[in-house]
Parts: C-alpha cells; structure tokens; sequence
C-alpha cells in the first residue's frame, strides 16, 4: 500500500470534527487493510502492540538531524522554525516536501511497508553508535516522501500524530467495519465486546483480525502477555460505597504501592507487569522469587500491590519511596536492599487454564485463599473485612489511615473482574482531600531563577472518546532541585530532564510533549471553565507525586471530574 493513502487519512482525521466524523474516515480506511491488521497500529502512531515495549526512541533534536539532512538546510534554521512554527511535522512538510535535493525527486513512491520496516529497524537498534543510523533511516524516509507525507513521517517518528483518535474512536470504527449495526443498540453491543476483546489482548490488531472473521470469543487470557487491570472509581463514605457496589461488601486496604500484576505460564515463567503494561521483572528479582516459594500453582494471573516498608523500623513507605525501582534499570542488588518491597495479593482472574474473571469477587478471594502461603515482608493477602455496618467500616477506615495507607476500597462481594475499565464493581474510598491523576502535555519555560527549567505544566485528563482534554496549568508542589541523587522529591530540575526528551514542539517558551509523564494532582475543589477543553478547572492545585506506573489510559475521565463539581 502507498504510504500516501495514509497520510491522507491522517490529514482527513485531523482536519475532522466530532468523533462520528472520525468514525466514518477511519471505519472506510480499515476496509482497505482487511488482510494488514498490524496497519491499524499506525492509526496511533506506534508499529507494535500497545503492551510491546519497543519503541523508536527518537527525540526532536534527532528529528532535525534528520530534516536537515534530507532538505538540505541547517540544523540552525530548522531550529529557527521549530521555535517559530512549534510544529516539526509542518516543517518537514515545507522543507523536506517542498525543498529536498532534486537528486531524491522522481523516485518510486514511499510504501507502507517501507515505512513499517525502518521504523522496526529503528526500534532493534541499541547501544553506542547507533544514533547516526537511526537518522539514516529517517533521512531515507523522508527523501521518498512527498510534503503530505513527510509531515505525518515525523509525527509519526515523534509519537505525536495529533489526529485525535483514542480508544473509543478505534473501537467504534471497527464496530462499523467488520459488524455493520444497523442500531444504537447493537452499536452499543458489539463495542462492548470489542472493548472487552481488547482488554484481554491489548492487541488491535488482534482484535480487529478477530473482529472481521466474528472470532472474537477466541481471544483468551494467556500468563504472559499482559492484561489492563480493573479500575476503580472515588467515593467518599462507606454510605456511598455500599450504595454502588451493594450489601454487605469487602472492606479492603489501599496500599499505598503500585498495581503489578504476576504472571506465572505452564513454563514456570514468572512475569510482572504495571498497569502501564511494562514488564518489570527485572527490577523486582525478589518479587519474582516471592511469587514462585509462596504462591502455590502451575499458571496464573494475580492482581496485587507492591508495598515498601523501611528495614530498620518495619513501618510501610509511601509510593513516591520507591517509585525509582520502576525506572531503574542498573544495580539493581543495590536497590533490592536499600528498598525492599512486600507483595500483597488481592484477586486472581487465571488459574491453570481458567478464566476466572467472571467469577464473583467472593469466589475469587476464596481461590486465592488457598493459593498463597503468607509471610511477613515478603507475600501477603491483602487485609480486609466484609461487613454492611457503617460504623464497622468507618472504624476499618481509620485502622488502615493509622496504618500508613491510602484508603480502603470496597467491592462487591458477587461482581465479576473487568479488565480496564471503572465500572463499579469496586470503589476506592480515600480522604476528603481530592485529588486526580493527570499526564502533563506541555510546559513553561521558566524565569529568573528558574530559568533553564520547565516550571508551569499544562495537566489535561481523558476525554468521552478517549482524547486528552486540558484541565489546567499546575506548577506548586515542586521543588527546585533534587536533595541527592537517589532522591524522589518532585523538583523543576527532574521533571525538565524528564520531559526535555519528550518535546515535540515549540512555541516561544511554551512546549508541547509527547504524554506520557503522569502525575498526581491535589486540588481544593473542580469549577466549570470555559478556558480549558474539558469545561473544568482545578482550584489550587499542586503537584504531589509522579506516578511511573501509570499510563494516560489510567488518568481520570472527564465524566468523573464532572461527578466532583
């Protein structure tokens, strides 16, 4: 396939209004690549599955390398235009399209499967003196390209395609290429179960290929290939708790940790995931070693929390403690002592070749019950209670703040486990002080002395249709500098070395970055606001942590920021 058929639905994408527009262009596109389903990845900007960690690693100051090179103009006036244009793909679209070398004109047009087959070449390059040859296989891109398609390569190259097209979108145009509803009814239907498909696969093209051929009961759980979590919305009381989730329930800590979920195959592989879907088994070796002594079965799937815990004096550390583990990728021995980390297990949804997550939540912990043998610091279950008194359940909510945890969430004892989605099976119930996750999109450079860091960061939450939508600008909560090198403190300096490597774009002092950075914002209260694309506004916000474990398909919705206005 021509590349060029691409790039127009791209430009027809991002010139479109409404995600029923976008449904309609990208419902016709995926007719066309019946038969290339992995062609579908490109519709987000990336070449592999959401849950391959792979990926091209190009940062924009490469990207102009890779301009400069293709159009025959200096990295220096590249750079004059970024600042001015703010936009890497408009200039490619100008430079690259307009002003390449004739020497590249007149030559056999650009393919999908070219572009497919550098990107993956890009994405196998690792170590010293690989830089050069990613930009070559850039460069070799854009010269077969034409303006069009020079500026969505280098979107496409940045993971910043800005064509609005988010899960929900995704998900209903392959309702409307492979099942054709002729209702609102069955559209509705036949997404659920796309939506639950692709929960389990986290694949799409998976999905649309089992979509088309109406196969799609024959995506199964499978230990080692990751699978979203089940999410949980806020409450504010047991009253409300128990209103959502019904009489009696499961009273639960919140760990103050970060979801992994553990894997175990038929091979005795033990794999552990965040709800970002990254492997981080190596970063855990005693987690791994924890699973295969205490947890006692031949393949499985386990939802659980990772807790640090101070050595010396056995109390439980908050998140931010040990949130460098899941970054780090060196001296780990060193890491495992200074910060140990204690598992407690608190749902299974697979057991040697079951699918368990239509099970209720009681039955569930029952099983669980039966596979794990607890020990202090290393495996637990997670503590809890069952009960449908308030005043039990308020005494069970201080129990767990006196603890050093966050909360208590609460489930429904008869609710089944839904894989990447809030759906009130469960709520998390934690103190009055509000506060959201958010991904930072784009930033300030700062003043006086600040100048030379990012210091006001626009935050934006999920949209109906899964787009970003802004809901302010935070810059409190931060401090200057880090206090040592093996700090966690949120300081203007980490979070720019952070995003420096994430810009896409520059207008003057304002950047754009590729989201991915999520962080957790404190606030007083939610206003309605004509400024931001949300409609919200957060009152008094501050930045309290990042959150590394986190995806932008974790941060909250806008139908939940509305719950709280």
């Amino acid at each position: 396939m021509d590349y060029d058929i691409i790039a127009n639905v791209y430009s027809a994408l991002d010139n479109a209004s409404g995600g029923l527009n976008k449904t309609t262009i990208l419902g016709e596109f995926l007719e066309k690549i019946k038969g290339k389903y992995e062609y579908i990845y490109l519709l987000q900007g990336r070449i592999f599955a959401d849950y391959d960690p792979r990926e091209l690693g190009m940062s924009a100051q490469l990207v102009i390398k890779a301009i400069s090179k293709a159009s025959g103009f200096g990295e220096d006036r590249i750079m004059e235009e970024f600042k001015r244009v703010g936009d890497l793909g408009e200039i490619a679209y100008d430079l690259v399209g307009k002003h390449k070398k004739q020497a590249a004109l007149f030559v056999k047009k650009l393919t999908v499967e070219k572009v497919i087959g550098n990107f993956r070449k890009i994405s196998e390059l690792e170590g010293k003196g690989v830089v050069s040859t990613k930009i070559d296989l850039v460069v070799e891109l854009l010269l077969l390209a034409s303006a069009l398609e020079a500026k969505f390569l280098v979107r496409n190259v940045l993971g910043d395609l800005r064509i609005g097209v988010g899960v929900g979108i995704l998900r209903d145009s392959i309702v409307k290429c492979c099942f054709h509803p002729v209702d609102s009814e069955e559209k509705k239907n036949y997404g659920s179960e796309v939506q639950g498909a692709y929960d389990l696969a986290t694949d799409w093209a998976v999905v649309f290929e089992k979509s088309c051929s109406d196969k799609l009961s024959d995506i199964k759980l499978s230990p080692g290939r990751p699978v979203k979590v089940m999410l949980y919305p806020k409450v504010k009381s047991a009253e409300e708790a128990l209103r959502i989730v019904g009489s009696p329930a499961a009273f639960e800590y919140k760990y103050d940790g970060f979801r992994m979920m553990i894997n175990k195959d038929d091979n005795g592989n033990v794999k552990l995931f965040t709800r970002r879907l990254e492997d981080v088994s190596l970063q855990f070796p005693e987690v791994v070693e924890f699973v295969k002594t205490h947890i006692d079965a031949k393949s499985f799937i386990i939802d659980s929390e990772a807790i640090g815990y101070d050595r010396k004096t056995k109390k439980y550390t908050d998140f931010q403690a040990i949130s460098q583990r899941i970054r780090r990728k060196y001296d780990i021995d060193k890491l495992v002592e200074k910060l140990p980390v204690e598992l407690r297990v608190f749902d299974v949804i697979y057991l040697d070749g079951e699918n368990l997550i239509n099970k209720g939540y009681e039955e569930r912990r029952g099983i669980l019950v039966g596979l794990v043998k607890e020990e202090e610091f290393k495996v637990g279950l997670a503590k809890r209670i069952v009960t449908d008194n308030i005043d039990e359940a308020n005494e069970y909510f201080a129990k767990a703040l006196s603890d050093n945890q966050e909360g208590l969430m609460v489930k429904g004892l008869d609710k089944k486990y839904k894989p990447g989605a809030r759906v009130g099976y469960g709520v998390k119930w934690k103190p009055v002080d509000s506060d959201f996750d958010l991904v930072i999109t784009g930033a300030e450079w700062g003043n006086g002395k600040r100048v030379g860091w990012l210091t006001s960061f626009d935050v934006a939450c999920r949209g109906y249709d899964g787009e970003l939508l802004d809901i302010g600008k935070v810059g409190n909560g931060i401090k200057e500098l880090e206090q040592n090198v093996d700090s966690d403190d949120i300081s203007f300096e980490s979070l720019t070395t952070i995003l420096k490597e994430l810009v896409t774009s520059e207008d003057g002092k304002h950047v754009i970055v590729k989201p991915e950075v999520v962080v957790t914002v404190q606030f007083q209260n939610v206003q309605k606001s004509p400024t931001y694309s949300s409609g919200y506004a957060l009152r008094f916000p501050r930045i309290t942590r990042l959150r590394p474990d986190r995806s932008i398909e974790n941060i909250v919705s806008v139908e939940e920021i509305k719950k709280e206005c």
